[in-house]
């Protein structure tokens, strides 16, 4: 009798996504889904919280001058929006960042300074990385202008907004 040698079919048959392994896949996705989708549009934030001001309030400060309202986002976001009234549009990315607002705040690292981007997202970062900079009143508009978990934002509230047009060189 001849006998065939043995041999792992398993090793040559084609692999394949069982459903359970797609259901994990699928799991997977949807709650990493969910985890960015809910970071992105700020959904835990609350207005009004300690450290926070909503986007009135923000308006209502920078007017009277309680507060220095600076607006953080891109040049190609103010071009989009505007900026809101008030607001001092600073490019978060620049490198010589925490300079130039220690500019605006005539050094004084204790002075108040809000900030405020498109969904409160960036701001929320900046204050934690200005505050451990040794600034010591830096507060977060968690509404931003498009709106986030805190509230429908500075352009649905229907607050003003100014033209943005490049420093000339």
């Amino acid at each position: 009798m001849n006998e065939l040698p043995e041999t792992d079919l398993r090793a040559e048959a084609p692999v394949r996504m069982t459903r359970r392994g797609f259901g994990f896949l699928a799991g997977g996705a949807i709650i990493g889904g969910t985890v960015f989708a809910s970071r992105w549009y700020n959904v835990s934030a609350r207005a009004g919280a300690d450290g926070t001001l909503s986007v009135p309030d923000a308006h209502a400060a920078a007017l009277s001058g309680a507060v220095l309202l600076i607006d953080i986002r891109r040049p190609d976001e103010w071009q989009r929006t505007g900026v809101g009234e008030g607001a001092i549009p600073i490019d978060m990315r620049r490198e010589d960042f925490a300079d130039v607002l220690l500019h605006r705040t005539s050094g004084h690292m204790d002075a108040p300074v809000a900030l405020i981007c498109a969904r409160g997202v960036r701001s929320r970062g900046l204050t934690r990385r200005l505050t451990g900079a040794g600034f010591t009143a830096i507060i977060d508009v968690p509404e931003g202008m498009l709106g986030s978990g805190a509230g429908p934002g500075w352009l649905k509230r229907g607050l003003p907004v100014v033209a943005w047009a490049p420093e000339p060189a």
